[in-house]
C-alpha cells in the first residue's frame, strides 16, 4: 500500500517549460479541506512564471534537497490571490511546519518579501 502524497514532509513540483522540458523544485505544502494541495513561492519565482503559461504540473515525494522519493504524478496548479484561499493555505502550512513556517515568515518579513508570496493550489494529485 502506497503512502498519499499529503503525509510527506516534501514535494518536488515539475512544472513545464515553454519548449516542453520539466523543471523540478522542492516545496513546502500542505493539504486542505477540499483535498487540494497548497504552496507558496516568491511572486517572481521561475515556477509562478511557469505556472502562468502553463497549469500542468507533476508532483512526486522527494526530500528537502529534491531528491525524490516516489514516481510522478500529473496535475493542475493555479495561482491564487483570493483572500479566503490564502489564509487557509497558510493555516495548512503553518499547521504541518509549526515553528519552521514562523521562522521563514518572520525573516520574509524582514526581507520585505512577504507580500509579494504567491499561493499556488495544486488540484489532481493524490
Amino acid at each position: 500500500m502506497s503512502t498519499p502524497i499529503g503525509q510527506y514532509i516534501y514535494l518536488s513540483l515539475g512544472t513545464k517549460k515553454r519548449n516542453g522540458q520539466w523543471v523540478w523544485t522542492p516545496i513546502w505544502f500542505a493539504q486542505v479541506a477540499s483535498g487540494a494541495l497548497v504552496a507558496f513561492s516568491g511572486g517572481n519565482a521561475g515556477k509562478v512564471k511557469r505556472l502562468r503559461n502553463f497549469s500542468e504540473i507533476q508532483v512526486k515525494p522527494c526530500t528537502v534537497s529534491g531528491k525524490p522519493l516516489g514516481c510522478a504524478t500529473f496535475g493542475t496548479a493555479r495561482l491564487t490571490t483570493e483572500a479566503d484561499e490564502c489564509t487557509e493555505a497558510y493555516q495548512a502550512l503553518h499547521s504541518k511546519y509549526g515553528w519552521q513556517m514562523k521562522a521563514l515568515d518572520f525573516v520574509s518579513r524582514l526581507s520585505g518579501n512577504f507580500h509579494k508570496r504567491q499561493v499556488l493550489v495544486i488540484e489532481g494529485v493524490h
